[in-house]
């Protein structure tokens, strides 16, 4: 065999050797991934003739498999679709299981997750095609509705919590959209829908309540700062913070004015509890300075911040920016410059100083359920971790009381209950605008419903739409379905 001979033979081998290693990788390690691609068509294909698992609320299916007499078996249907929607989720035969529960518990409700396996087997001997799991969730219809009929037409986004044990009592996220619409057998419909909810600017498939372009959090921050002061056993809810009309930033000519360009007391100092009631700029950014980036950096964390979280829908991190200058630092205080959070985590900061200062963690799904909707698994209440001490939640907690019945959360009040809250109003850009915050629970002796409510600002010149004015009437109508469940 002459030389050109054999290393022809030599790359032919090792062409069939890489063949080979390519084939067993795919087979072995990536089988599934491309089992789980959302636009895999023999899964689907496979899944569509057998029934996915529904989605319950309070025994009430909000999405649910139904049969039908054409090729493909099953058809998902949303009851309440555009109530629900990100939190559901859509399923497509085109795009599979997008989004919400559909995309992240995708294993459980199609049969195939792990946890099924020995539930399984009687389906496999008797030949009948095995039913996915079914998921109980916490939310509550009541609040849920509460919370969408208040946030109405405007962009924005509700969280609920149960502070005692993390359990998700409402999510919604506005615009909204019909997942009915991109799950029919109709694909032509189904296309053209898919393609107008992506073209839409208003962006109707970001849950704004877990992701997205996160917000800046504005005054609602400063329960942050005020914990950190706290806890650094520096500060009382009786010392004194230094409140000019206007904090000029360290190190520049740039200053900082209340809201308003109004006085806090109409003295040259506030007390911290006086200075979290009436949202008090310049002292929070004094203060904020005084504590440092790394002290208010670690108050974060602790509430959240940070943290990767899963319940099971995935969460984009919110922030706090470490590497600020002393400038960037006092602009925290006040929640803007690069702080960024998710109405969640503002819900968690809330729950955590309700909850006698431990954070529970999130989750939605209370049960998850066989064919049978006998219990296959049960989520257990667990703390995510302990932000703050009792001493330090209950003084939050007292100034929080004070912003809703002297200061601007007036709003949120509720008759014969008593509310704690925070506002906010957070500018963004360089035109002016703001969102509009309001975050707290009720009652606040012994709190049963945790709140965040963000809306977007509805126009570029914005024009008093604050978190007193817009977010605290929106925040009442949940708690008082809350209180009353």
């Amino acid at each position: 065999m002459n030389a050109p001979i054999r290393r022809l033979a030599v790359v032919v081998s090792l062409m069939f050797a890489a063949l080979l290693v390519a084939t067993t990788y795919i087979q072995f390690f990536q089988a599934q991934e491309l089992r789980e691609m959302a636009g895999n068509r023999r899964t689907l294909l496979d899944e569509y003739g057998r029934e996915r698992g529904a989605i319950l609320v309070q025994g009430t299916p909000i999405a649910e498999s139904v049969p039908t007499n054409n090729d493909l078996a099953w058809m998902r249907v949303f009851d309440q679709g555009r109530l629900y929607a990100h939190t559901t989720g859509y399923y497509s035969f085109i795009y599979g299981a997008g989004a919400g529960l559909e995309r992240s518990a995708n294993s459980l409700l199609s049969g195939s997750d792990d946890s099924l396996f020995y539930r399984r087997i009687p389906d496999l001997i008797l030949g009948r095609n095995p039913s996915g799991a079914t998921l109980e969730l916490t939310l509550d219809p009541d609040i849920q509705r509460a919370a969408s009929e208040a946030l109405g037409d405007r962009r924005g986004a509700v969280v609920a919590l149960d502070p005692r044990t993390g359990e998700v009592l409402a999510m919604v996220s506005h615009p909204t959209f019909d997942p009915n619409e991109v799950s029919s057998h109709n694909l032509s419909a189904v296309q053209q829908a898919y393609v107008t909810l992506n073209e839409d600017s208003s962006r109707p498939l970001i849950n704004r309540a877990i992701g997205g372009d996160l917000y800046p959090p504005g005054s609602v921050f400063k329960l942050v700062v005020t914990a950190a002061a706290l806890e650094s056993n520096e500060f009382t809810p009786d010392t004194e913070l230094p409140s000019p009309l206007r904090y000029t930033l360290p190190g520049t000519t740039t200053s900082v004015p209340n809201f308003g360009g109004s006085s806090c007391s109409g003295g040259d100092t506030t007390s911290l509890f006086d200075s979290l009631r009436v949202s008090c700029n310049t002292s929070f950014a004094w203060l904020a300075n005084e504590l440092g980036a790394e002290s208010l950096n670690d108050q974060a964390e602790a509430f959240g911040f940070g943290q990767s979280l899963q319940f099971p829908l995935p969460v984009t991190a919110s922030r706090y920016p470490v590497d600020a200058d002393d400038a960037q630092v006092a602009l925290t205080g006040i929640g803007q410059y690069d702080v960024r959070v998710t109405p969640l985590q503002m819900a968690m900061v809330s729950a955590g100083i309700a909850n006698d200062g431990r954070v529970m963690t999130p989750y939605l799904i209370d049960t998850v359920r066989d064919k049978d909707l006998d219990p296959i698994d049960t989520t257990e209440p667990r703390e995510f971790s302990t932000a703050v001490s009792e001493r330090t939640a209950q003084e939050i907690t007292d100034m929080m009381v004070a912003v809703v019945e002297s200061g601007s959360g007036s709003r949120a009040a509720l008759s014969g209950v008593q509310v704690a809250g925070k506002t906010g109003t957070a500018e963004f850009g360089t035109s002016g605008a703001a969102h509009a915050w309001f975050t707290g629970f009720a009652p606040a002796g012994d709190p049963t419903i945790a709140v965040a409510v963000i809306v977007e600002s509805a126009t570029e010149d914005w024009t008093g739409e604050t978190g007193g004015v817009v977010a605290a009437p929106i925040a009442r109508a949940v708690l008082e379905a809350g209180v009353n469940r």
